[in-house]
């Protein structure tokens, strides 16, 4: 059985949301997500240090410089994503966590295992994502 389940198995047994050991769960996760993004941008700058190739081929470097380019933008999305990690680790100190920023309604944990930094349940992400669709077409 999976952790996910057992968290759930727990409110089933005990009705609290959040409750002590789902916070340490999630808190684990999230600690874990961001040691392997820093991990792998240690290893990206690493490999950008030690690619100093002097390429002579202009199609050569050029493919090189888009691979550089490419990578620093993953790794930028990847920084804003520690950030989105650390308000997580926030919200579960402050007890917020879990809990829809437009609803205050519980986000469920299932939604919660696959994106822990989600700030809103499913429905209210939704309507967001719609709103903001009628707002760029218009």
């Amino acid at each position: 059985m999976s952790e996910v389940l057992h968290i759930e198995a727990g409110i089933l047994d005990d009705g609290a949301f959040m409750n002590e050991r789902q916070r340490d769960y999630f808190r684990k996760k999230l600690l874990a997500w961001k040691a392997e993004i820093l991990r792998e941008s240690r290893e990206t700058l690493d490999a950008l240090a030690n690619d100093n190739s002097n390429l002579a081929d202009l199609a050569d470097r050029a493919s090189s410089e888009t691979d550089r380019a490419i990578e620093l933008r993953a790794r930028d999305r990847q920084r804003k994503l520690i950030s989105k990690i650390d308000a997580a680790l926030e919200r579960i100190e402050d007890g917020s966590y879990g809990y829809c920023e437009e609803t205050g309604e519980p986000i469920s944990l299932k939604r919660l295992d696959a994106r822990p930094i989600a700030t809103m349940s499913l429905e209210a992400q939704e309507r967001h994502e719609r709103r903001e669709k009628v707002y760029r077409d218009e």
